[in-house]
């Protein structure tokens, strides 16, 4: 579906609603992995097809069908305002339900595992800047030598939003932007599609090939979820750690830093009632 005139005139029209390329992107990649699972054009698909392909990925996670079914709110949406069809199966379907959300980072061992493991250097980057900078796939897919300012020892980045912030490096993303480009993409997509850089998913695929071989479960994102909990382990304020991870609340904050039991006890074992609040005897 490369190249198709209904998907490239979506394209068009989701940047001029000033879309980051992040969600043009992911909208148009869900799409086309759509198109491909039906026997006609994702224009023309019926309520059944769609249905049939968000049961068929049993596999997804929760979150993952919750973002391909937005992906095609979106995609009805415009085909309908744009005039391609009358109706809107999607009005008919409702949205997935997502379990909260709990934490899941990987061990120090296993990101010491994974670390140790012979990859490529630009791969050994995006596993660097998912750990130790707390960035996103699809920030990390569109990080530019620009970005990184090794005098100041800062990297600026556009996330969720649209919102830009500016993150201290991390000494060993240091070490490793010498050796990186200091202009221009340093993920660059292939000749055969038309984007200028990878998507966050296919850096997502490199890292999770990564950590397969080197035995540990889980996603990439578990790095970041990583990043958020050693940063509370280690005594960061949970306020200063939404800041790093640039969530909008704390309450998102809390879903990526897992609090060890030994944190938990400790907290517990420190409930007193007959310590008075200044000191003295109640």
């Amino acid at each position: 579906m490369k190249n198709d005139p209904v998907l490239t005139a979506w394209r068009t029209w989701q940047y001029a609603q000033s879309l980051s390329i992040r969600t043009v992107g992911s909208r148009i990649e869900t799409i086309e992995r759509f198109g491909q699972a039906l026997r006609c054009h994702p224009k023309d698909a019926t309520i059944d097809d769609v249905v049939e392909w968000l049961a068929k990925g049993e596999h997804w996670r929760p979150s993952t069908r919750r973002t391909y079914y937005k992906a095609l709110v979106a995609w009805f949406k415009w085909l309908q305002r744009a005039g391609h069809r009358l109706d809107n199966p999607m009005v008919q379907v409702p949205p997935p339900k997502v379990p909260r959300a709990v934490p899941r980072p990987v061990t120090n061992a296993n990101l010491r595992r994974v670390l140790a493991t012979r990859m490529h250097k630009r791969t050994r980057v995006m596993i660097l800047l998912y750990a130790f900078a707390g960035l996103r796939c699809s920030e990390i897919a569109a990080i530019r030598g620009e970005n990184f300012d090794l005098v100041e020892r800062t990297v600026t980045v556009t996330g969720k939003g649209g919102v830009t912030a500016t993150l201290p490096l991390h000494p060993l993303i240091m070490e490793a932007a010498w050796s990186m480009p200091r202009t221009g993409y340093w993920f660059p997509s292939n000749a055969s599609t038309n984007e200028p850089h990878l998507l966050g998913h296919s850096v997502g695929t490199i890292i999770k090939r990564v950590m397969i071989r080197a035995g540990v479960q889980g996603s990439a994102h578990c790095l970041r979820h990583w990043f958020g909990t050693e940063l509370v382990s280690a005594g960061v304020d949970l306020r200063t750690t939404q800041e790093l991870m640039r969530h909008a609340s704390l309450a998102t904050t809390a879903v990526y830093t897992q609090i060890a039991d030994a944190r938990k006890a400790e907290g517990v074992e420190r409930l007193d009632p007959w310590r008075s609040s200044e000191g003295t005897a109640a």
